[in-house]
């Protein structure tokens, strides 16, 4: 009589199946993640309050075209931008800073041959100012890492209209200290050289950005724009904690637009 091998077959054929299922699932996330959106974390207050620390967002990696930061593994010999354009003034972007090689988000508010400058706490693009509507106090809910505990405190809270009718949230200073007090509410001109942007936080007294150490940013040190936020923690917690997930969820954070 005949042995049958058939059941060992299909068995072996049913494991190489789920294997090439798995690195297809694999492939098609590292494509996404590399060409189309890659998730970022908020691991500051800079951008508050239109981003919060703890927020998660997808950045749309095609935006500006592709380039060296923007591409994981680009050769070293890849300099500009595929397929690139200009963000529009208003964006908020993800970027590498050119002096530490961290990623950074922050609102682009200077392109190309823009003259920049903040007078009295107010943005001024070429001349023209932007509009600044004073709307209350703002709790700024942060975690304090050296006492380890939250830390909260109130700041001037404004709405500003940038000349070309772009309108976000923005933040001043401690609402115990003088509006407008700051160094970084009074500059210099700055004028945007070519191939490069000038970016700020919207926690404007809160934010290391072009007005400071940060300076003007290559354009090709972009990676991409951010589009939309898709999960948001507490300050001080942990994605990985699932066991404090319904106490530490902001859920009317999730899946919103970033404006």
């Amino acid at each position: 009589m005949s042995k049958t091998v058939a059941a060992p077959a299909r068995k072996e054929e049913s494991i190489g199946e789920v294997i090439k299922t798995v690195v297809y699932a694999l492939l098609i996330a590292l494509v996404i993640r590399t060409l189309a959106f890659e998730p970022f974390n908020i691991p500051s207050g800079s951008m508050t309050p239109t981003l919060l620390t703890g927020d998660y967002v997808f950045v749309s990696k095609f935006s500006y075209g592709y380039g060296p930061h923007s591409l994981p593994f680009a050769p070293s010999f890849l300099h500009g931008r595929i397929f690139g354009s200009l963000p529009k003034r208003g964006d908020v972007a993800v970027f590498v800073n050119p002096h530490t090689g961290d990623d950074y988000i922050k609102r682009i508010v200077g392109l190309p041959g823009d003259k920049i400058q903040v007078v009295h706490g107010i943005l001024t693009i070429n001349g023209e100012a932007s509009t600044r509507e004073r709307v209350g106090d703002y709790l700024e809910h942060e975690w304090s890492e050296g006492y380890n505990r939250p830390d909260n405190d109130l700041r001037y809270h404004y709405i500003e209209t940038m000349p070309n009718g772009v309108k976000h949230d923005i933040l001043g200073n401690f609402t115990s200290q003088p509006e407008d007090a700051l160094p970084q509410d009074d500059t210099k001109v700055f004028e945007v050289p070519a191939d490069h942007f000038f970016a700020m936080g919207d926690n404007r007294d809160n934010s290391s950005d072009s007005r400071l150490d940060l300076g003007y940013v290559p354009v090709e040190n972009l990676v991409g724009r951010a589009d939309r936020r898709f999960i948001s923690l507490e300050p001080g917690a942990h994605l990985w904690e699932v066991w404090r997930w319904p106490w530490i969820l902001r859920f009317s954070r999730f899946f919103g637009p970033i404006h």
